[in-house]
């Protein structure tokens, strides 16, 4: 069996979907979280002077969504066949754009102007995707996004909304199907616990 090394920043950001993978599947890893004062005398060990990495065996993957994926197909999370691999894909496609409107508030420096996407994101940008997903759901039954069982597609659109839930509690009480998807994905045993403990971080 494959021994796996993570590496990634001590933040959600974009290192926590793989996380999420490894620990609903239940796999062992070393999550390997890695201190900013430590990372310029690692960077070129990294196959693209970034992270997050995931070294299995000694070999390096580099780009979350290609280790996300990667991941996934290892441990039977990508879906049963090629329509729903694409259909995977699709929903990482979707959630790739609410983070991209996401990150844009994040890098704002002007403060009036991140005012004004902070009051974009929570009247226009949040609810339109949670009514693309809520959607999504009902057309599938309503209990995961693709086929009948947990895939990657479902731990991304679940950690696509732990920030914005973190700053609007409520978000989700006006799609009932996306929220008690949420608490379902949640419930998944070693996830469960992962999420329970792990450290609190703004992003």
């Amino acid at each position: 069996m494959p021994t796996y090394k993570y590496s990634y920043f001590d933040v959600r950001g974009r290192g926590e979907l793989v996380r999420y993978v490894f620990h609903a599947a239940g796999r062992d890893f070393e999550d390997d979280r890695v201190a900013r004062e430590d990372w310029p005398s690692r960077k070129e060990s990294t196959p693209f002077g970034q992270m997050p990495v995931l070294d299995v065996d000694g070999k390096k993957l580099a780009q979350s969504g290609a280790i996300a994926r990667y991941a996934a197909r290892e441990f039977d999370l990508a879906g049963k066949d090629s329509w729903e691999q694409a259909l995977v894909d699709q929903y990482m496609g979707l959630v790739e754009d609410m983070f991209t409107e996401i990150v844009k508030v994040f890098f704002e420096k002007d403060e009036e102007k991140k005012k004004e996407l902070q009051k974009n994101l929570a009247e226009v940008v949040f609810p339109k995707f949670c009514g693309l997903f809520e959607k999504a759901l009902d057309q599938n039954g309503g209990k995961f996004f693709v086929g009948n069982s947990l895939t990657l597609a479902d731990l991304a659109v679940l950690n696509a909304f732990d920030t914005p839930l973190h700053q609007h509690a409520t978000l989700l009480d006006s799609f009932p199907k996306l929220k008690a998807h949420r608490e379902r994905v949640m419930a998944t045993p070693k996830l469960s616990e992962y999420i329970k403990n792990r450290k609190v971080t703004d992003i």
